[in-house]
């Protein structure tokens, strides 16, 4: 809803701005090639995207995605110790866990909400701990293989869009500790 506004308010204003300086032809010219360069980034996210998606689809059908998850497990038993003994739970919240690795967020979506249906069997109607963790981690996910940042850089035209690899380590890696910190100092506060 609120996005809805926000959107619809900064049309009204170009519009207004637009009639404002008798410059509706480049407001118009203007949308046009906004919404032509949106197709042409999102045909060649596709690809990346889809190059990726199937990378991952490989790697659960040789059987990497589970030992990639069981690799995670430990750590992952940590972050959510409610559901260490759910194995359905916990092999979910791996899979999204490789995803976002990948930066696969595409992917990630269906498989975080998946977990999140799961998790909220225990407590319906609220939203425990681990389901808070899980939308933490979600959203401050580490990133190994940014994909889809790759993937719009290419599109615009880089030359090497991997290059900032080093930068994406650091800034998510400082992400998802101050997110998972927080969270664990947030339940604790909240419970007293």
């Amino acid at each position: 809803m609120a996005m809805t506004v926000i959107w619809t308010g900064m049309i009204t204003l170009s519009l207004v701005c637009a009639l404002a300086q008798g410059s509706q032809g480049l407001l118009a010219n203007a949308a046009l090639e906004g919404a032509a360069s949106a197709i042409q980034l999102g045909i060649s996210m596709a690809g990346v995207l889809c190059l990726w998606m199937g990378v991952m689809e490989v790697m659960d059908r040789a059987g990497l995605a589970a030992k990639l998850a069981k690799l995670l497990r430990p750590v992952l038993g940590r972050l959510f110790p409610d559901f260490a003994g759910d194995q359905g739970t916990m092999d979910t919240i791996a899979a999204n866990v490789s995803a976002n690795l990948l930066g696969l967020g595409n992917a990630a979506t269906p498989l975080g909400m998946e977990a999140a249906r799961r998790m909220s069997r225990r407590t319906p109607g609220v939203a425990g701990d681990s389901l808070c963790m899980l939308v933490v981690c979600n959203t401050a996910s580490i990133q190994l293989i940014p994909t889809t940042v790759a993937a719009v850089r290419m599109a615009a035209g880089s030359q090497t869009p991997f290059d900032i690899l080093p930068a994406v380590w650091v800034t998510s890696a400082l992400s998802v500790l101050t997110g998972i910190t927080a969270a664990k100092v947030l339940a604790k506060v909240w419970r007293n």
